[in-house]
């Protein structure tokens, strides 16, 4: 089922959440059985991130530099029909620019379709660590607009080449990223709530925000992107804090805020028992006050760690 039925579908706020792929090496049962205790909140829709493969250059004694993958993610596609046959939930996998020609592009979303994948989430993608900023790949999708843009004609029946079987057509639902602190790349706000709009006015159906924890800067970019004219549903993103390097981290990675009234408690924390704990509060603060606004769902970036996610769910739904 699409996202927009499952939201037009639901009298209450729904409960859903995100995934990371585990590292190389690791068992996709571990992955399975670390998020199942989740499914007792009924997610209507587990979302699967997709990571860059990430690679250091390895300098030899004839000055020659070998690329060397450090980091890879398995399969997204096989992810998402693994989460599907063993929970019956919709997966949404995240497809991302960067790292993909279009011809990468379109054969991954065939796979999906081919599995049954009716949704997915274009992003444009960050850079690689070892990389100062983005750089699209020769004949791949420069922007999130542009990738939304590939997936609706391939709704419409429209691919790559002419020799593709006529008749065929994708049906996925496409989501988008939104980013209530604004994309740390965008000289402002309103420039970045542009942006929104175009990949709107493309094809996409829904949006996910960005992580944050002030929920009236929340609040004041929903009131901004409604009065742009965007109405499609829109999802906050929500993740506890669970460690003191998160404190640090979190702000610094994903460029946003910490609100005073948390930083006065975190800042009282003396180890990372201490943390989570105000962390897991402080998220079911959020939670609460945004099913009060009336958000259509509750949306946890989990990092594929259930614990702190189950504990708030707990007590909001």
């Amino acid at each position: 089922m699409k996202i927009t039925e499952h939201l037009n579908n639901s009298n209450k706020t729904l409960f859903s959440f995100e995934i990371l792929p585990p590292l190389k090496g690791q068992s996709l049962n571990g992955l399975l059985e670390g998020i199942a205790p989740l499914m007792e909140f009924n997610p209507p829709f587990i979302d699967v991130t997709y990571h860059r493969e990430e690679y250091i250059y390895i300098k030899h004694p004839n000055g020659l530099l070998e690329k060397v993958s450090t980091r890879k993610r398995p399969g997204t596609v096989g992810i998402c029909a693994a989460i599907m046959n063993r929970f019956k939930v919709d997966a949404v996998p995240h497809l991302l620019c960067g790292g993909f020609t279009k011809e990468e592009t379109e054969n991954a979303l065939i796979d999906l379709s081919f599995i049954g994948v009716e949704n997915v989430l274009a992003l444009r993608g960050d850079a690689p660590k070892s990389e100062g900023k983005f750089v699209p790949e020769k004949e791949g999708n420069s922007f999130a607009c542009e990738l939304v843009d590939q997936i609706v004609k391939m709704n419409n029946g429209r691919y790559l080449h002419d020799e593709t079987e006529v008749g065929f057509h994708t049906d996925f639902c496409v989501g988008v990223a939104g980013y209530p602190e604004k994309h740390f790349e965008a000289p402002s706000l309103g420039f970045d709530l542009k942006h929104l709009k175009s990949k709107i006015d493309t094809g996409a159906e829904y949006i996910v925000t960005q992580m944050f924890f002030d929920n009236r800067k929340f609040f004041e970019y929903v009131k901004k992107v409604r009065e742009l004219g965007i109405d499609v549903p829109i999802i906050p993103g929500l993740k506890p804090i669970t460690t003191l390097s998160q404190i640090v981290s979190l702000p610094r990675t994903f460029f946003l805020d910490f609100p005073e009234e948390l930083m006065t408690e975190l800042e009282k924390c003396k180890n990372n028992a201490d943390v989570k704990q105000v962390g897991i509060e402080w998220a079911i603060h959020q939670s609460r006050e945004l099913i009060q606004f009336g958000v259509p769902s509750v949306h946890y970036y989990t990092m594929s760690k259930a614990d702190a996610t189950y504990r708030v769910a707990s007590e909001v739904f």
